[in-house]
């Protein structure tokens, strides 16, 4: 229980160091934040709530069309899409940003193109509309997931049922199909809502002035922590609210998912089309694997290309320290969760605790699985916020020696933010293992650590090794926290394609951003195998 304790107290501290932020207002910082409130708090919560808005409705609108489209129809090239549109999820939204800038440029072949035909015609991705584009297709496989998996649990039955009431196509879809999958769109709405709350990357990169952008400028720029924390808390409390909404709708998805049985799966056909229905199957579902990976795939293999002239193996010198760099952080921090994990995971099955212990595993559970919800930003200043304050009153604790841009620190962040991920499969994993083979260990006299190391670690490397795998593909995408936390002349793949691209040296950041699509296909691969089992 101490142990559980201990990580409890380090999963927390970020959250507790930003919520003490508020503590320490006097005179001067209740005067600057009025100023905020009269400059620049405005722009940010206007440009978050615009993106907030359309985001949301674009990937309900796109998740809920390619879902309806694969789950209820048949149509050749079916088991294609429904794989090849989870590959945007490999795409982070940062790298699209990159590839459609250069691509969309004002002097490029596109736009000169569209000015030959209209006169006068300009169009800046570099902007707010640019960036709800690319998360809209770089996040929209959110929704798509879990719909297509609500409706091919039942809409199929409902939808043949419909049918042999006389019920037309359009009116099957719009009162059966839709409503039965509107759970599942809410729930992939809110999760895409969170990684558009906390992506710094394009916000930064197109100049946009959202809370995250802010919470950078505020510490970094600024060098004023009261402020950064006091953003970084209304970002947090506005992922709360996200994240209980999409609990609760996805509490809602199990009253829609009833298991049918083969006979019943028999019964149920699903509608074939044929011509102009299957040209419009094949339209919905391209379109957006062709704008959120085809497409930006290929404008960077053209920079890379266009590079490759330029002292390449200079480049590839550098790219083999960011990797290693990228591969080091990943790997230290998805051996640690997948520990914390099982420590986690085997105290709560352990059973037979008094009532308060076993309310505190609860919560310490509760924390561990929120801050995947909380943005690297928000970490990083939790994590920041606590060691200034030890480091003015304590100066020999040398707290600050120890997290402050320090390999340690960085790894701290990555654990308190994707713990989570890890817990998940663990936890997956031992609700296969029946509970009969603890106790027949306990009664041979089996220790706890022998239980765990003898008998729950063999049957749970499967588990074990999807959530380390999990892990270390987050930790190479993620892109804030390494940036405020990160060694001095320590950079990552995801750090050194933002700065590349933020001097206009797109060229130069398409190899690094590249291995990053190219590391992000693993979990693809491993979702799309678990759906063809499934």
């Amino acid at each position: 229980m101490y142990l559980i304790g201990l990580i409890a107290f380090l999963i927390s501290l970020p959250i507790l160091g930003i919520a003490g932020a508020w503590l320490q207002l006097d005179a001067a910082a209740i005067d600057a934040l009025h100023q905020q409130m009269q400059t620049v708090l405005p722009g940010y919560l206007v440009t978050s709530a615009w993106l907030a808005l359309f985001v949301t409705l674009g990937v309900i609108a796109i998740g809920a069309a390619t879902a309806v489209t694969i789950g209820l129809f048949e149509f050749r090239g079916k088991r294609f899409f429904a794989w090849a549109l989870l590959l945007p999820m490999a795409m982070p939204a940062y790298v699209c940003a990159y590839a459609y800038t250069d691509f969309l440029q004002y002097g490029g072949a596109v736009q000169t193109s569209l000015r030959a035909l209209w006169p006068g015609f300009r169009f800046d991705v570099r902007s707010l509309a640019g960036a709800i584009f690319l998360f809209i297709f770089t996040l929209y496989p959110y929704a798509y997931l879990l719909a297509r998996n609500a409706l091919g649990e039942r809409g199929v039955h409902l939808m043949e049922a419909a049918r042999l009431l006389g019920t037309p196509l359009s009116a099957r879809i719009r009162r059966v199909a839709l409503p039965l999958a509107r759970p599942a769109l809410m729930a992939g709405a809110a999760l895409a809502l969170m990684e558009t709350l906390a992506d710094y990357g394009v916000s930064a990169y197109f100049g946009l002035t959202t809370f995250t952008t802010g919470i950078y400028k505020a510490w970094m720029v600024m060098d004023d922590r009261i402020a950064a924390a006091q953003y970084a808390s209304l970002l947090l409390l506005f992922v709360a609210v996200l994240l209980w909404l999409e609990r609760r709708e996805q509490g809602r998805m199990r009253f829609a998912t009833v298991r049918g049985n083969r006979a019943n799966g028999a019964e149920a056909r699903l509608p074939v089309l044929r011509g102009a229905r299957e040209a419009l199957a094949w339209l919905v579902c391209a379109t957006p694997v062709l704008l959120g990976f085809v497409l930006p795939v290929l404008i960077l293999l053209q920079l890379m290309w266009r590079e490759s002239e330029l002292s390449m193996a200079t480049n590839l010198a550098r790219y083999a320290g960011w990797t290693w760099n990228s591969f080091r952080f990943g790997g230290l921090a998805a051996a640690i969760a997948v520990v914390l994990a099982l420590a986690l995971g085997f105290a709560q099955r352990a059973g037979g605790l008094p009532r308060f212990q076993s309310t505190f595993l609860r919560l310490v559970a509760r924390l561990a699985a929120m801050g995947y919800a909380i943005p690297g930003s928000v970490i990083a200043i939790g994590i920041l916020l606590p060691v200034a304050w030890l480091q003015a009153t304590f100066p020999g604790s040398g707290a600050g020696v120890w997290l402050t841009a320090t390999a340690l620190g960085v790894i701290y962040a990555y654990l308190v933010r994707f713990t989570a991920v890890a817990m998940q499969s663990v936890e997956a994993g031992y609700t296969r293992i029946p509970a009969s083979l603890d106790e027949a260990a306990r009664t041979m006299g089996a220790s706890r650590s022998r239980i765990v190391h003898k008998l729950h670690m063999p049957l749970l490397w499967r588990s074990l090794a999807t959530g380390a795998l999990m892990v270390f593909v987050d930790v190479v995408k993620e892109l804030p926290a390494t940036l405020l936390l990160r060694p001095f002349n320590t950079d990552t793949l995801a750090v050194i394609a933002h700065n590349l691209a933020r001097d206009e040296r797109l060229g130069e950041a398409a190899l690094p951003a590249l291995s990053i699509v190219l590391v992000g296909l693993i979990p693809v691969m491993l979702v799309t195998r678990a759906l063809r089992r499934y």
